[in-house]
């Protein structure tokens, strides 16, 4: 017997699993592109060789995936979706909600994240993506009277056109997906806390400050502000005995 390479045992593919595989290939090589269309089910049935049932589980789990979307009634075949953000921050959520990925963990990634974003952003910004965040600063600082609902989007919109000035299109989806995951898990606790306005208006001088260093093109500080107004807003949400990473990313900056 030879003592080369060592195989395993191999697992069946169900046949859905291989429909699934060839239309995320189409897409990935660009044969398939958001707006198109996929043949109507009963010509899929007959392409693929398979039996309806078969082709009806692929098209539900490319629908899960968020690849498709099929309409009832719609005579045409499925549509294909352009990329959304949305199934990794369902999924990086989930990791964190089943004690994969631990708060500590998220946020410190969003640290490194929201540091470089800005770094790059103080760098690279233009003077139209820098009016950009200075009008989502003015719609946080009306909103923190309205309520969270709409002081939290424009938050969002503000880190969204920092990642836009970074020049850096995974900055971008990276840093939507990690925002989303930590916020889906904290802003029932911030929309409610007793002292949620105090809340926002933290948040909102954080905001201004790490402005004022990509208006100033300091990468440096922009990072540097970004990265410990991050420790200092959600510190709160990570047991103590783990906040040493995100420590880490700010000791540097203080020695």
């Amino acid at each position: 017997m030879s003592d080369g390479a060592q195989f395993q045992q191999v697992s069946p593919v169900r046949l859905y699993q291989r429909i699934v595989e060839q239309i995320e290939q189409a897409i990935t090589r660009g044969d398939l592109k958001p707006g198109q269309r996929l043949p109507s089910e009963r010509e899929l049935v007959t392409q693929f060789g398979a039996s309806r049932p078969t082709v009806r589980e692929a098209l539900r789990v490319l629908e899960s995936n968020g690849l498709i979307r099929s309409r009832p009634g719609d005579p045409n075949g499925p549509e294909i979706l352009p990329f959304s953000s949305a199934g990794l921050t369902k999924e990086m959520t989930r990791l964190v909600q089943f004690d994969n990925v631990s708060m500590a963990e998220l946020i410190s990634f969003r640290m490194i994240l929201d540091g470089s974003a800005s770094m790059l952003a103080a760098r690279l910004r233009s003077e139209e993506e820098l009016s950009a965040m200075e009008r989502t600063i003015a719609v946080m600082s009306d909103a923190i009277e309205a309520g969270y609902d709409e002081f939290s989007k424009a938050d969002v919109a503000f880190h969204e056109a920092v990642a836009v000035a970074s020049r850096n299109s995974l900055i971008e989806v990276c840093n939507q997906v990690v925002r989303g995951a930590v916020l889906s898990l904290i802003s029932d606790k911030v929309a409610h806390a007793h002292n949620r306005k105090a809340l926002m208006r933290e948040s909102l001088q954080h905001h201004q400050e790490v402005l004022e260093a990509i208006r100033a093109r300091d990468g440096v500080a922009a990072a540097r502000i970004s990265r410990r107004k991050l420790l200092d807003y959600y510190a709160g949400y990570v047991p103590e005995s783990e906040q040493g990473p995100l420590l880490a990313l700010v000791d540097d900056e203080e020695a």
